[in-house]
């Protein structure tokens, strides 16, 4: 099981939780925005814990761009930012050429910057998984065999699973699943194909900013054969941000671990076992 914590990078908050979910919990890997507001403090703290893997988080929602507004003016404002509506940005990205070619140029120069750091990079993903989409995918696979990154991240969960632990919401979490399994069956093909890793399932998709200890352990208790991946949001502030702090810190997280006979694993170890 790959234990990661997304946005390293957004903020001081959550690079500090990030740092200590990896030293004292079951944290084993990160995923690092570039453009966020704390990189260079996250760059600082990764160079001090070398173990801990780090791999890059692609931003083309709800974030920053590395390349200035005057050069993507299709797919930033003024100020560099993206927008905040996934949907509406997925349509852009799909049917406007200008905005493609701007977002090839964008997300080449995230790896660069990720490249220019000296860190090994230990795998591929994004901010609101946007890489599941068709354009951003191609992109992002194309810029990973470039610069020798072949693990990508797989957002296909477990809807069966989810359901069991929370039925609320039932039809809204069946076609939103429904959706992911579409658009990750093609990369599964695709990634086969290319000599890509990827693991057998990625859990908290359906909990996104719902994480909770009993959900986590349910997952422990239900792993299927095979390397799967949990994803966290750790910080050092918001209700949501702590919680899942906490979870990565649980006593009762690192037994179940143990007791179940899960090894808890990098993307580099899962690399290197295929």
């Amino acid at each position: 099981m790959i234990v990661n914590g997304d946005d390293f990078g957004l903020s001081r908050e959550v690079n500090a939780a990030v740092i200590r979910a990896f030293k004292e919990g079951a944290l084993t890997s990160c995923s690092l925005m570039v453009t966020g507001d704390a990189f260079e403090d996250a760059l600082r703290l990764a160079r001090e814990n070398e173990r801990l893997a780090v791999g890059i988080h692609l931003v083309t929602v709800m974030g920053k761009s590395v390349l200035p507004p005057t050069e993507i003016p299709h797919l930033v404002d003024e100020k560099g930012r993206f927008s905040n509506d996934p949907t509406a940005a997925g349509l852009k990205y799909y049917f406007s050429r200008p905005a493609r070619r701007e977002l090839a140029a964008e997300l080449e120069a995230q790896f660069e910057k990720f490249r220019s750091t000296g860190l090994r990079c230990s795998h591929i993903d994004s901010h609101l998984h946007m890489h599941v989409h068709p354009v951003i995918f191609r992109t992002a696979l194309k810029l990973g065999e470039r610069h020798g990154v072949t693990l990508m991240r797989v957002p296909d969960d477990d809807l069966r699973l989810a359901l069991a632990y929370d039925a609320g919401k039932s039809w809204s979490k069946a076609a939103y699943g429904f959706i992911f399994h579409l658009l990750t069956r093609g990369m599964k093909r695709t990634l086969r194909e290319r000599k890509f890793i990827f693991t057998d399932r990625v859990y908290g998709n359906f909990q996104s900013g719902k994480m909770t200890e009993a959900y986590v352990l349910m997952v422990l208790d239900n792993l299927r054969a095979g390397a799967g991946e949990i994803y966290f949001h750790p910080a050092l502030d918001g209700d949501r941000g702590m919680m899942e702090l906490q979870i990565l810190l649980s006593p009762g997280v690192k037994m179940r671990m143990k007791d179940r006979g899960i090894r808890s694993i990098t993307p580099f170890e899962l690399e290197a076992s295929s």
